[in-house]
């Protein structure tokens, strides 16, 4: 597998090695070896999926708060999706940024997010289905989400009219959030 670094510190493209011939392919999705040989070293404890059915559906832009806080690591299955990391820790110096990456079911790319992003994607194409990672589990009292739309962060979905939830169509702004995340360091 590569890592290949994005703009924010911490999140990071992983392309795992993909061997194909006439019959298909077989890449290894997961080695806890492998992951820690890059230098990550996560304890991931659940694995969830989506589905999408529909191009120009955005998801996001959610997280969990601290103490519940998820490290994720996300891929496509079927489809292609633009995948979003926002960093929302307080005092980064990359706070309300955010990088975009294509993930499709061709590429096989993943993205690794640790704790303290944010995360939403939008679907390039019909039928996504979209695997997630994630180092703790899911606790309602700490699901949060912060409006896909928020002038601050300014992510370009590249859709004017995109199919939201309820959830994310009334989420707030950040700087209306209670969104508990801290900047300690490049070192996550």
């Amino acid at each position: 597998m590569e890592r290949i670094e994005t703009t924010l510190p911490g999140v990071y493209i992983i392309e795992p090695k993909v061997f194909g011939d006439h019959r298909g392919y077989f890449t290894e999705i997961w080695s806890t070896a492998a992951w820690e040989h890059q230098g990550f070293h996560f304890r991931f404890v659940q694995d969830n999926e989506s589905f999408t059915a529909k191009k120009g559906t955005v998801r996001g832009i959610h997280f969990q708060q601290e103490p519940m806080a998820q490290a994720k690591v996300v891929r496509v299955v079927q489809g292609a999706v633009m995948d979003v990391a926002v960093d929302l820790r307080k005092g980064s110096p990359h706070y309300g940024q955010w990088v975009g990456v294509e993930l499709t079911a061709e590429n096989h790319r993943q993205l690794l997010l640790p704790r303290g992003f944010g995360h939403g994607f939008v679907t390039l194409s019909e039928d996504v289905i979209f695997l997630y990672k994630v180092d703790n589990p899911y606790c309602p009292d700490c699901d949060r989400s912060i409006r896909f739309d928020d002038p601050f962060i300014g992510v370009d979905w590249g859709v004017s009219d995109p199919i939201l939830s309820t959830k994310d169509q009334n989420a707030p702004l950040l700087k209306d959030s209670d969104c508990n995340f801290v900047f300690k360091g490049e070192n996550l």
